[in-house]
């Protein structure tokens, strides 16, 4: 499915992948993650861009293997996230933070490649992991960007049991912040702007829930928290969630606005931390799949037809959805 013009509508669209390289799989393309910064991209696009066929979280079956492949086999269910190349050398790829790479990794979609809102796709097979048994495939395809978005600096930042870790936003990665902060032992709140959003928290497992408008509620959080994962997309002042750090507490931005504006005393008093984090590289995301599937984690999630993009994209940009869009390419022929 591609947007073929800026402002336009979705349609099919038809192309060629490369041939299969040696170390290449081809796989079919079940179900796809509808990520945020897929609508970020739409709202991007340019005439010289088109058309955009984005998706970099999706799950499906080996279809086809080069000639060298020796960790899949045609039939084998796979899982790609939002990376699938890097130069393998620089000191980031060696440390397995490809997310990292010195020349930049290679995206799954950009203005020359298209992605996973497709019935084919084609990688090396180094960049293609396992799918867990006993999981649902449609759940894992968001666990591939968004899981393991919020995984990595839960694990960096060492969060465990006697913690209290917030969540700043309960969207498609802000649930599934919840959902692994618990399963590593630690108490979790939620921070929301939204108060009808006080009960689906508590249903995912949250301990409390705080309403970050109320400024009384937010008041009586200074000192509270060892750390705070920030995983709201529109830009927004830290500073609230600074004070409501311990002393050498750290704040962990997932948003990417054009920068970040905390309050200097908010920051400097108690040592405090403002971080940020973005994907997990390929040793992150195999710890992170194993994890979810010891947990039995996957994204709550609601299943669209392909060719009903629009349709989500647009609910997407509302809001309204809880908590991931993932799209059925079946009916892509």
């Amino acid at each position: 499915m591609a947007l073929t013009a800026p402002g336009g509508t979705w349609a099919p669209y038809t192309f060629d992948r490369r041939d299969l390289r040696p170390d290449d799989i081809a796989v079919r393309v079940t179900w796809c993650g509808v990520c945020h910064s897929d609508l970020h991209a739409v709202e991007a696009l340019t005439a010289g861009s088109a058309p955009l066929v984005p998706g970099h979280e999706f799950v499906g079956e080996v279809a086809a293997v080069g000639g060298e492949v020796t960790a899949f086999r045609v039939g084998d269910p796979v899982a790609v996230g939002n990376i699938v190349d890097s130069c393998g050398t620089c000191a980031a790829c060696r440390a397995g933070q490809e997310q990292f790479c010195a020349d930049f990794p290679t995206l799954t979609y950009d203005s020359v490649t298209p992605g996973a809102y497709s019935r084919e796709y084609v990688l090396r097979e180094s960049f293609a992991y396992p799918m867990p048994a006993g999981l649902d495939p449609a759940g894992v395809a968001p666990l591939m960007c968004a899981g393991a978005t919020v995984y990595e600096p839960l694990r960096r930042w060492d969060v465990g049991p006697g913690q209290l870790v917030g969540v700043v936003g309960l969207g498609g990665l802000g649930h599934l912040a919840v959902k692994f902060a618990k399963a590593l032992g630690a108490r979790v709140a939620v921070f929301t702007t939204s108060p009808g959003k006080e009960q689906p928290a508590l249903d995912l497992g949250a301990d409390e829930v705080i309403v970050s408008g109320d400024d009384t509620a937010m008041a009586a959080q200074t000192g509270r928290f060892d750390f705070i994962l920030d995983t709201a997309s529109a830009k927004h002042d830290p500073s609230p969630y600074l004070r409501a750090l311990r002393r050498d507490g750290t704040l962990c931005m997932l948003g990417i606005p054009d920068r970040y504006e905390p309050e200097a005393m908010a920051l400097l008093y108690g040592y405090k931390r403002l971080a940020a984090s973005g994907s997990a590289g390929r040793a992150r995301t195999r710890e992170m799949l194993d994890f979810a599937a010891r947990h039995g984690i996957t994204a709550d999630v609601e299943k669209v037809p392909a060719r009903e993009v629009g349709r989500a994209l647009d609910r997407l940009a509302r809001n309204d959805v809880r908590w991931r869009f993932v799209l059925d390419l079946s009916g892509l022929g």
